[in-house]
């Protein structure tokens, strides 16, 4: 296909930037990449993999050749990253990014860039990793990448948006930046932050039982250490960007577990079997969707 853009800066190396250099690479190899990162480290370790065509720590009055800029920040860092940049940036360009809050990262853009074109974006792909080596081409083939634009937003810019994830291999789904969080609340947030707590629970027990729960850790326990393992900063600036999404979920979660607790408490194991029946069919509906591996195990390689 024609590539949407000419040239594009990724603002932030690390898993998400460093994957979407790598799928330009293989699906719009005519596209030019500016890569930024404030770490001069993180910028010499993407340079010695050759994720991108140019390499810079700081704004400079080449980011005026960006078509696209695409903020891979943590969603705390949007506001003063999109401060520091507005200088340099042309009156035409589309500023973009990946945060997993729509509403807060909207208006910190809107207000760090009055006047520019502004189409925020979350592929709704990622790993426990880090890190410009953490990258691979194909974590986005097959998922969604909701776009949340202003009901006034251009209609060009975020077509052009729209077809550069596709070409990436996303779906494409428009939705209302409130109603992502929402969303997103239920599907990514709570689950994080129930898996930080039971591994937190875990830690805590360790002394207890003098290193047992990690020496037998079973399947469903290392499932939430995987997630846990995911980057610190980000989800710290997730938690406190999306805090009234969240925290009305986990009021939800909250009576839901209580309601558990009594049926386990007074053996109510028809309530028990029903919930359970019920959750098994959400899992298979999200494997006939495309969204996870049927593989036994979950797809883990046994060697």
């Amino acid at each position: 296909m024609t590539a949407p853009f000419d040239t594009i800066a990724i603002v932030g190396l690390g898993l998400i930037g460093s994957s979407i250099a790598r799928a330009v690479r293989q699906s719009l190899p005519d596209t030019r990449i500016l890569g930024y990162d404030r770490n001069a480290g993180v910028c010499a370790r993407a340079e010695a993999i050759g994720l991108c065509d140019a390499y810079l720590p700081a704004f400079g009055a080449e980011l005026a050749e960006a078509q696209m800029v695409i903020l891979c920040v943590p969603v705390g860092a949007m506001s003063a990253a999109a401060a520091a940049m507005a200088p340099h940036l042309s009156a035409q360009a589309i500023i973009s990014d990946v945060g997993s809050c729509k509403a807060s990262v909207l208006t910190a853009l809107r207000s760090a860039l009055p006047d520019a074109i502004i189409v925020p974006a979350h592929p709704v792909a990622g790993t426990e990793n880090s890190g410009p080596e953490a990258g691979f081409a194909s974590l986005f083939k097959g998922r969604w990448c909701i776009l949340t634009p202003d009901a006034d937003a251009d209609a060009e810019a975020c077509g052009k948006v729209a077809a550069f994830w596709q070409a990436l291999g996303a779906n494409v789904e428009t939705m209302d930046a409130a109603h992502h969080d929402l969303v997103l609340a239920v599907t990514s947030h709570l689950p994080h932050l129930i898996a930080y707590t039971i591994v937190g629970t875990a830690s805590d027990l360790e002394g207890v039982t003098q290193s047992e729960v990690i020496k037998y850790s079973a399947g469903g326990f290392r499932d939430f250490t995987r997630i846990a393992a995911s980057d610190p900063v980000m989800w710290r600036d997730v938690f406190l960007s999306n805090k009234d999404a969240v925290l009305e979920m986990l009021q939800r979660f909250s009576e839901d577990l209580s309601a558990l607790q009594r049926a386990i408490r007074w053996d109510k194991g028809d309530e028990l079997e029903e919930l359970f029946t019920r959750t098994r069919t959400i899992r298979r509906s999200i494997i006939e969707q495309g969204q996870d591996d049927a593989k036994p195990d979950f797809g883990r390689e046994h060697k």
